[in-house]
């Protein structure tokens, strides 16, 4: 596993960060981990709603981050896109994409729309992120014990952000 990270602006205020790796696992099990609330549960965020193309849904992320999205695309198993906080001025969008890969399977995310001074933190969330995803598909446990809420983060998901954001901060803007 090599989880690979990049930060680049979009405008003057607005940035993305894309991060990737190649989980050893089928392309049907990756994209359920991606789109199946238990599962989404185990290493990103709890999620409700009607998670189908055109539905709207509401998160709590290990890192804290609450609020409303939308699913924009939803193209079994490859591609997924959704808005979060749409039409507030925090809207950004999350899209993936899953590609087979020898035995196993590439994931890409970018998230759009953040603010480009704090790129280094969204960065650094990610690559914990989809090293959390990684734990999570060799059991059926959560990929960190802890619980959290939308003012506390998952305790070892927040270790490894603080651990990786000097690292992404002084990585810089592709």
């Amino acid at each position: 596993m090599k989880i690979v990270g990049t930060m680049r602006s979009l405008d003057e205020t607005r940035g993305a960060v894309r991060v990737e790796d190649v989980y050893d696992t089928s392309i049907d099990d990756l994209w359920e981990a991606c789109t199946d609330p238990e599962r989404l549960a185990r290493w990103i965020a709890k999620v409700s709603g009607d998670l189908r193309a055109g539905g709207s849904f509401h998160a709590v992320f290990t890192s804290t981050w609450s609020g409303p999205g939308r699913v924009d695309v939803c193209e079994r198993p490859h591609h997924l896109l959704v808005t979060t906080g749409p039409g507030t001025e925090d809207e950004a969008q999350i899209e993936a994409w899953l590609t087979e890969e020898g035995p196993g399977t590439r994931l890409v995310v970018e998230e759009r729309g953040l603010p480009r001074d704090r790129l280094h933190f969204h960065g650094a969330g990610w690559q914990a992120h989809l090293e959390d995803l990684a734990r999570s598909l060799e059991s059926e446990a959560a990929a960190g014990p802890g619980q959290w809420t939308d003012q506390k983060p998952e305790p070892s998901w927040r270790a490894r952000w603080a651990e990786l954001t000097p690292a992404y901060e002084q990585k810089g803007l592709d």
